[in-house]
């Protein structure tokens, strides 16, 4: 409970008013507060001092260091804008660089690729150094209109790929060689 009066102002524990008068403690725990005097406006001096007080202090008195729990250091991932040229820097794009023509160089017609065409319906083309075996697939099927299932490749000892392209069953490797000229 608490009571302002002349003196201050009194905070009874119990509950009760407390008499401050004798300013004498009866066990009931009580808890003086006396009113604060007014403040008074600090002067333009002060307020001068102040603020160099606070600029030699500085803004970083009391900066905590980061808790780091790991021995390696993440570089932060920062904003990376997207690229917005001015102007093309290549004014036409190249055709392109590994078409079916340049995939696929010449049939192999020697008597061991004509035992694997009649044999495992498979052709067997000598191709581009670079071409992998998914642009040998892509060449066959734009030249010569057939699905390939498998294609497996190797360098020659002279240093060209040699590719044997497998055809789906739906498709016979005899009519497709007839139609190269193979045969």
């Amino acid at each position: 409970m608490i009571r302002s009066g002349k003196e201050g102002v009194v905070v009874s524990q119990a509950g009760q008013l407390a008499d401050i008068s004798l300013g004498v403690d009866s066990g009931l725990g009580y808890i003086l507060f006396y009113p604060m005097a007014p403040k008074k406006a600090p002067t333009a001096s002060q307020k001068a001092l102040a603020a160099k007080k606070a600029a030699l202090k500085g803004v970083h008195g009391n900066t905590t260091r980061k808790v780091r729990t790991s021995t390696h250091f993440h570089l932060p991932k920062t904003l990376r804008l997207s690229r917005k040229p001015k102007y093309a820097r290549k004014s036409v794009p190249h055709l392109p660089r590994m078409d079916q023509y340049r995939v696929i160089r010449q049939p192999v017609n020697t008597e061991t690729a004509m035992k694997k065409l009649e044999e495992t319906n498979t052709l067997t083309f000598i191709v581009d150094v670079k071409a992998n075996k998914n642009q040998v697939k892509d060449a066959v099927k734009r030249l010569y209109d057939v699905e390939a299932l498998q294609v497996n490749t190797l360098i020659r000892p002279d240093g060209k790929k040699k590719a044997f392209v497998r055809l789906t069953a739906d498709a016979d490797a005899l009519d497709v060689a007839n139609k190269i000229g193979l045969i």
